[in-house]
């Protein structure tokens, strides 16, 4: 069995992050209704301001750099950079935890009203 070094790995995994970020994407461009609310200035009810689409870009840019750093920082700044870009990314998909509690919390009655 052949032992992979950390390094390898770490790029490994912040590549296949960020082929996920953008297949998500460009599927999400595929939904007429997602479409829609992309052209019309919407990411669910969220507004695409300047402040929304550089907070994006700036998530899907630490992934593309995290691909290079890993493979070229010392090992100190590498685990750090890891760790930090890691916490951020991980932050960032924890908002969708607020879609899980929210329906986890949805009573009956609520679903009732909103259809009536």
């Amino acid at each position: 069995m052949k032992i992979v070094d950390m390094k390898t790995k770490l790029q490994a995994l912040w590549i296949f992050a960020m082929f996920n970020y953008l297949y998500a994407d460009v599927m999400s461009l595929m939904d007429p209704i997602a479409h829609r609310n992309i052209e019309a200035g919407t990411a669910g009810s969220v507004a695409m301001t300047p402040g929304f689409l550089l907070g994006a870009a700036v998530l899907m840019e630490t992934a593309i750099a995290m691909v290079v750093l890993t493979r070229v920082l010392g090992h100190r700044a590498n685990r750090w950079a890891n760790v930090i870009a890691g916490f951020i990314h991980t932050a960032a998909m924890s908002l969708a935890m607020l879609i899980i509690w929210l329906a986890l919390r949805w009573k009956p009655q609520a679903a009732a009203m909103a259809v009536a």
